[in-house]
């Protein structure tokens, strides 16, 4: 069954040539150049995956993001962030820092647009294979299948990438996980281009203060290395 995607442009020339080049590549889509109309839709229609770009009416794309992985209903669909103003070094790690999957900067080659999608989508495939089992270890119990996270019972809010991050580190548990790996397998980064340690250092200490001071004095940070879940 084709991929159903969600494409989110203000600029309704380069919408229409999206649309058109992805229907091509058999893709279903939908689309839309208003960002709180794309939020229903994706609430609506369930897509596989968003593509927004960031200047937008109603919402932009950058909350259009957080509010679809904030959403229960939507917080696991993928979303790639497409702009042609927000192309400095902060803003996509903001983009990344609010969820999003992927960030492509204008102009781009659609067959790269097109490569992303089908990587992202591969990357939520394979995520989901063999994970459907309650993950516990001593006072910490993971659920992959409704992305929740309990500590002595009770339960501790994270974001996706601190909810990936920690998932990561108890599958790999007593691993050195290095911050190349952490980058590419968390945050699916290409290190030929992106090798920048303060987003793991960022979102592990995140996660040690939410997890509380017994959880945290669990995820050792190996010097030079990486980080390990003892």
């Amino acid at each position: 069954m084709p991929k159903k995607v969600l494409l989110v442009d203000d600029d309704r020339k380069m919408l229409d040539v999206m649309r058109r080049y992805l229907e091509n590549h058999d893709f279903t889509v939908i689309f839309t150049d208003n960002g709180s109309e794309a939020l229903m839709m994706a609430r609506d229609s369930k897509p596989d995956l968003v593509v927004a770009d960031v200047q937008l009416p109603g919402l932009d794309g950058f909350e259009l993001c957080k509010a679809l992985k904030t959403s229960p209903g939507t917080a696991h669909t993928p979303v790639i962030i497409i702009s042609g103003g927000r192309t400095e070094d902060e803003d996509i790690v903001e983009g990344y820092d609010l969820g999003a999957d992927d960030y492509l900067t204008k102009p781009f080659a659609f067959p790269v647009l097109t490569a992303k999608i089908n990587a992202v989508l591969r990357r939520y495939g394979s995520a989901g294979e063999g994970k459907a089992g309650t993950i516990k270890d001593k006072e910490v119990e993971l659920d992959p299948e409704a992305r929740s996270v309990k500590v002595s019972g009770k339960p501790v809010p994270l974001t996706r990438k601190e909810f990936d991050l920690l998932t990561l580190l108890l599958e790999k548990k007593g691993r050195v996980l290095s911050v190349p790996y952490l980058l590419e397998t968390v945050w699916g980064y290409d290190m030929a281009t992106y090798d920048n340690p303060h987003t793991v250092e960022t979102h592990i200490s995140s996660l040690r203060k939410k997890l509380g001071t017994r959880m945290a004095a669990r995820i050792s940070s190996v010097t030079g290395h990486g980080y390990k879940f003892e």
